[in-house]
């Protein structure tokens, strides 16, 4: 299993993805539209549309993780589009979130993609 540490950073991406999108995919998208490294250890997180799934990617060391969750009710307090592509959340706030709770209050404080 992966484990966070506190060195991991947690990217959200902001924009609606492609839930039939696997491990290349996912890797394509957080190189390219995110511009980050896939095998750098940390967190992205993707939602579709309707933000009652998301998909979670992760490099343990020695493989790639792909984790999914589906609501069977509600949807996901996902953040608005901002400027940029991402944002960065803390283990706590991720939580949250997979948990269905309203990140909003928080949101407000929070610097988008230089947030760390």
């Amino acid at each position: 299993m992966f484990g966070l540490g506190l060195a991991t950073k947690i990217y959200i991406a902001l924009d609606a993805v492609d839930m039939r999108k696997g491990f290349e995919g996912l890797h394509g998208l957080v190189r390219d539209q995110l511009g980050q490294d896939p095998l750098s250890g940390h967190l992205f997180l993707f939602t579709n549309r309707t933000r009652t799934r998301l998909k979670a990617l992760v490099w343990d060391g020695s493989g790639l993780w792909v984790c999914a969750k589906r609501l069977e009710k509600g949807r996901f307090h996902w953040p608005a589009e901002q400027e940029g592509r991402s944002l960065t959340l803390r283990a706590e706030e991720l939580a949250m979130l997979v948990n269905g709770l309203d990140l909003k209050p928080l949101l407000s404080k929070l610097d988008f993609n230089d947030r760390g």
